[in-house]
């Protein structure tokens, strides 16, 4: 007889830009589809490239965002939109923080997760403007 086989535990990931809901790569619009966690910041910098950002992690910053629950074929999806499989190009790397979030439909106290983040390589952002308010969607119009 088999042992019974491991429930599979999903991974967070935080989306800071063009992957938050609305946007024009919406997370919520992919399969599997991710579960909404909740809103949610971590510690850093954000930087306006142009037609999405990116984040520096760490610092005094905060950076704002949303919390999704994704399987690991999600994650693979995510990982070729970052460029980070099945072939690096140097743009982002893939990072594993601590992301303080506030659950959804609830009145909970915050909570500490830790999640996926997809970080700019620091040296794509010199020169680049910093969003002061650490809020991509705050900084720009809402997409068509």
């Amino acid at each position: 007889m088999s042992e019974p086989m491991p429930p599979v535990v999903p991974r967070h990931v935080f989306v800071y830009g063009t992957l938050r809901r609305g946007d024009v790569r919406d997370i919520t619009h992919m399969y599997p589809s991710p579960q909404f966690v909740g809103l949610a910041s971590v510690a850093g910098t954000l930087y306006d490239l142009g037609p999405y950002p990116g984040v520096v992690l760490g610092g005094s910053g905060r950076v704002t965002g949303e919390v999704y629950a994704i399987s690991a074929e999600l994650e693979r999806q995510l990982d070729v939109i970052e460029e980070v499989w099945p072939r690096q190009t140097g743009e982002y790397s893939k990072q594993q923080v601590r992301v303080q979030v506030r659950p959804s439909g609830t009145a909970f106290e915050p909570l500490e997760l830790d999640c996926l983040v997809y970080e700019i390589n620091p040296a794509r952002t010199a020169g680049r403007l910093v969003i002061a308010s650490g809020d991509w969607r705050v900084s720009r119009p809402a997409p068509c």
